[in-house]
C-alpha cells in the first residue's frame, strides 16, 4: 500500500509541555483510523501539524505525491444569505445536479438545500460541510470530534458515509461507539508517544489493560526473585565455602529487571449525591404543549417518568428536547396544559450552556461553597473539587481562567455537593473528556434518585438509560421499547432512505441519457456485448441474493433480544449493504455501456 502520511520523530512542545516525544505513525491508502488520547494530549496540534498549519519543534511530515486531503472544518465558511447548494456549487465548481445529488447523501432537500445555510442547526450545517468534503474527493479524510453537538441520526448517517467511503480516514473522536462502527485500526497519543494498534478501539484497549496486569504480574514474580537471591547472597557471601555461589547468583540478580509501568493519569472520580430511594411518579405531564409564544414546538405531551428511572430523552437536534427539559424545570412556562412533580422532589440542573453563566470573579473552591447544601464543610468541597481533578491550588483558580472542560467539571462538582432527588441533565458528557464521561455514568448507575437527560453520546446512552422518550414531529411520548430498539429504528430509516436514493437515480437514468444525446456513449457489439449481458445477469442474481440475505437479517435482528446479537447483526447488514451498493453500480454502469438506459 502505498504511503498517504507519515509522521517520523516528531517533537512538540509548548513551554514545559511536551505534546510530541519523538513520535512516529504512517497512514497507507486505504486505512481508517480512530485517533484517541486524554485532552489535552495533543490530538488537535497533532492534525494541524499533518495539515501543514502547525510546524514542529523536530523531526519530519512526509506527505506522499498523490495525497488530497479533506478536512472537516469547525469554523463557519458560509456566506450571509447563501444556500447550502450555493455553497457547494461555490465551494467544489461543480455543477448543481452533481452538488445536489451528493448533497442527498445527506438528506439534504427542499429548504435545507436551498434555504439559507446559517440558519440551520449544527448538525445540518456539519452535514454540509460533510458533502463539500466529498464533492473535492479526496483520499484521505482529516475529522476532528466530527460527533460533537451531532443528533443521533446525524451520527449514522455518518457513520454510513465513512463506511462506503474508499479511501482513507483519520478521525479524532471521545465517542467510541461512532470509532467502533467506523474505523478498524487506532492511533493513540500518549505522554508524547503514537501507537498504532491494527484493530478497533475496544480491543486495544483490552490490550492495555491486559498488557498492564502482565506486567504487573512479571513485576511480582522478579520483585519476589530478586528477594530470595539477595537473602542468598547476603548469607553466603562471606563464607569461603560459598563465595563463589553468591557471587554467581550476584550475576542473576544484576540481569534481573522489572518493567517501568507508567502510573495511572489522574481520572476523575464521581460521586452522585446520596438520597433516599423512593416510589411513585416522579414527574407527569397532562395535556402539555411546549414551545415559545410566537411557536410551538411539540403538542399533546403525556409522559411520566417514575422515581429511580433514568429517562434518555432522544430525538434530532431542533425537535424539541431541550424545550420540554426546560419546560419541565419551570425555567420556560408551558404552551398548554401543566407540568405536575411529586411530593418531595428536590430538582438539580446541569443546563448545556451552563458553564458559560458561572460568576467569573469567583474561585473554583468559592463557588463550590456558595453552592454547596448547607451542613457541608470546606474540606467536603475540598473532596468532591479533588474528585473531578481540582486539587492544591487548582481549587484557588479564579473561574474566568478556566477551559470550557474545566467549567463543565465545576458546575458537576457545584451539582453533586447538594442533595437533590432529581437531576436534569443536558448533554452532560459535552466538554467532558471519555474518562470523565464513564465516572459520571458509574455514578449515575448508583444513584438512587430520578435522571432525565439528554445525551449524544451512545455508549453514554446505552450505559444508563431505562427507559427512553421521543421527541419528534411535533410529539413527545414513552417509547415502547429500550435504546437498542430505538438505534434499530433509526438505522432502519436511514437504510430505507438510502435503498430509495439509489432507486431513484436508476429510474432517473433513462432521462438523463436522453438529455446527453449525442454525448452517450456506443453501445456494444459482438462478443463483448455477449459478455457484458452475461455478467449483468450474474449482477441481477447477486443484488436479489444479497437483497433476500438483507431482508432476512432484518427480520431476524427485528425478533432477538439479545443486544451482543444485534450488533453482529448490524454489521452484517452493513457489510451486505456494501456489497450490494457495489453490485447496483457496477449494474448501472454495465446498463449503460449496452445502451440499456
Amino acid at each position: 500500500m502505498a504511503v498517504l502520511l507519515q509522521i517520523l520523530d516528531g517533537v512538540k512542545s509548548y513551554g514545559d509541555q511536551t505534546l510530541l516525544d519523538h513520535a512516529s505513525a504512517t497512514i497507507h491508502d486505504g486505512m481508517k483510523v480512530g485517533f484517541v488520547g486524554r485532552n489535552g494530549a495533543g490530538k488537535s496540534t497533532l492534525l494541524r501539524i499533518l495539515l501543514g498549519t502547525e510546524e514542529l519543534d523536530s523531526g519530519e511530515v512526509i506527505r506522499g505525491s498523490h495525497l488530497k486531503v479533506g478536512y472537516l472544518r469547525q469554523h463557519d465558511p458560509f456566506e450571509p444569505g447563501e444556500s447550502a447548494l450555493d455553497f457547494l456549487m461555490r465551494d467544489s465548481a461543480q455543477p448543481d445536479w452533481k452538488c445536489g445529488e451528493v448533497a442527498g447523501q445527506f438528506e439534504l432537500k427542499g429548504d435545507y438545500l436551498n434555504g439559507p445555510v446559517k440558519d440551520l442547526s449544527g448538525g445540518w450545517q456539519t452535514r454540509v460541510k460533510l458533502a463539500a468534503l466529498l464533492l473535492h474527493d479526496p483520499n484521505l479524510l482529516m475529522l476532528d470530534e466530527p460527533t460533537n453537538f451531532l443528533d443521533l441520526r446525524t451520527q449514522i448517517l455518518l457513520e454510513h458515509f465513512l463506511l462506503n467511503f474508499p479511501a482513507s480516514c483519520l478521525i479524532v473522536s471521545h465517542d467510541r461507539a461512532f470509532l467502533t462502527a467506523t474505523c478498524d485500526q487506532t492511533l493513540d497519543l500518549s505522554r508524547g508517544k503514537l501507537t498504532l494498534y491494527s484493530g478497533k478501539i475496544g480491543p486495544y484497549l483490552e490490550k492495555l489493560e491486559e498488557d498492564k496486569v502482565r506486567d504487573e504480574r512479571t513485576n511480582a514474580s522478579v520483585m519476589a526473585k530478586q528477594k530470595q537471591l539477595q537473602r542468598f547472597i547476603e548469607k553466603n557471601k562471606a563464607r569461603a565455602t560459598s563465595a563463589s555461589q553468591a557471587r554467581s547468583k550476584q550475576k542473576q540478580l544484576d540481569r534481573l529487571q522489572t518493567k517501568e509501568i507508567e502510573t495511572d493519569l489522574p481520572t476523575a472520580s464521581i460521586k452522585a449525591p446520596v438520597v433516599e430511594p423512593r416510589q411513585g411518579p416522579a414527574v407527569s405531564c397532562m395535556d402539555l404543549s411546549i414551545g415559545y409564544p410566537d411557536h410551538t414546538v411539540a403538542t399533546d405531551v403525556e409522559v411520566e417518568v417514575e422515581h429511580q428511572q433514568r429517562a434518555a430523552i432522544v430525538g434530532d437536534n431542533g425537535q424539541g428536547k431541550t424545550t420540554l427539559l426546560r419546560t419541565l424545570v419551570h425555567s420556560l412556562k408551558p404552551v398548554e396544559g401543566k407540568v405536575k412533580w411529586g411530593y418531595g422532589c428536590k430538582i438539580g440542573t446541569y443546563a448545556q450552556h451552563v458553564y458559560s453563566t458561572l460568576p467569573e470573579d469567583q474561585t473554583v473552591l468559592e463557588y463550590l461553597e456558595y453552592n454547596s447544601m448547607p451542613g457541608n464543610t470546606t474540606q467536603d468541597c475540598l473532596n468532591v473539587a479533588g474528585a473531578l481533578l481540582f486539587r492544591g491550588a487548582h481549587v484557588q483558580k479564579p473561574i474566568k481562567v478556566l477551559s470550557g472542560g474545566e467549567r463543565a467539571r465545576v458546575c458537576m462538582a457545584g451539582l453533586l455537593l447538594g442533595d437533590y432527588n432529581i437531576l436534569i441533565l443536558d448533554e452532560p458528557g459535552n466538554h467532558l473528556d471519555v474518562e470523565t464521561v464513564e465516572s459520571l455514568a458509574t455514578a449515575l448507575l448508583n444513584y438512587n434518585g430520578t435522571v432525565l437527560f439528554t445525551s449524544h453520546d451512545r455508549h453514554f446512552v446505552k450505559r444508563i438509560a431505562t427507559n427512553v422518550i421521543e421527541v419528534r414531529d411535533g410529539r413527545a411520548r414513552n417509547y415502547h421499547g429500550d435504546y437498542d430498539s430505538y438505534l434499530y429504528s433509526v438505522n432502519k430509516e436511514i437504510e430505507e432512505g438510502e435503498r430509495q436514493r439509489a432507486g431513484n437515480r436508476i429510474a432517473a437514468a433513462p432521462a438523463a441519457k436522453g438529455a446527453a444525446g449525442s454525448a452517450a456513449k456506443p453501445s456494444l457489439s459482438g462478443k463483448d456485448q455477449h459478455n457484458a449481458r452475461k455478467q449483468l445477469r450474474n449482477l441481477e442474481k447477486a443484488i436479489a441474493r444479497l437483497d433476500g440475505q438483507k431482508k432476512e437479517l432484518n427480520a431476524e435482528m427485528l425478533n432477538t433480544a439479545d443486544a451482543t446479537k444485534a450488533l453482529d447483526l448490524h454489521n452484517q447488514i452493513n457489510a451486505i449493504q456494501v456489497e450490494l451498493s457495489d453490485a447496483e453500480e457496477k449494474w448501472c454502469e454495465l446498463s449503460e455501456e449496452l445502451g440499456d438506459w
